[in-house]
């Protein structure tokens, strides 16, 4: 990987906490941050945030129609308004973890921790990918529309990541065998 990737990759992380996590920061209700804060207290130019939310795989930035903000669309650990839909889910979802806690996963549901929702992707392959974030990867298969049916709320992302507070063991229905 070139110097100027890594650089990015890098940069892209401490954004992530600066948008997500960072409880000095005072956010507006939606989870704006002024541009101009990042600019001025924590080294980023306007061409590089303009380059990492251009080029983030993911697409969890966005940038206020004026450009003056930038949030993550989700991910928080801070409570935050993002104005998520409400949705009705795909029958299927999927969510990639670490192989050493499934067996805690299976017994108490799956929790979304510090965060303000669970994460579910709609592709096997970006469920693996989040999971091997953690350690051997392991997806776990969710019975969405059994959850959607039982009066679970879902929510949708504007970068297609399926959100809900909490997954009771009882709709997972498997986990997908990975190469």
């Amino acid at each position: 990987m070139d110097t100027h990737a890594t650089h990015l990759i890098k940069r892209g992380k401490k954004l992530s906490y600066l948008l997500r996590h960072d409880k000095s920061y005072t956010f507006d209700e939606h989870g704006w941050r002024e541009v101009n804060d990042l600019v001025a207290n924590h080294g980023f130019t306007m061409e590089e945030l303009r380059e990492i939310v251009a080029t983030n795989n993911k697409q969890r930035y966005e940038f206020s129609e004026d450009m003056t903000r930038i949030r993550a669309r989700q991910g928080h650990s801070i409570q935050v308004d993002v104005e998520l839909a409400e949705a009705t889910p795909p029958d299927m979802l999927y969510h990639g973890t670490a192989k050493d806690a499934v067996g805690s996963i299976m017994k108490q549901g799956i929790l979304k921790g510090k965060r303000l929702y669970v994460h579910l992707s709609t592709t096997i392959d970006m469920a693996t990918k989040v999971g091997e974030r953690h350690g051997e990867p392991v997806v776990l298969t969710i019975d969405a529309k059994r959850m959607s049916e039982d009066g679970i709320r879902f929510f949708l992302s504007r970068n297609g990541v399926w959100l809900t507070e909490f997954v009771d063991a009882k709709y997972i229905i498997g986990n997908v065998p990975l190469k």
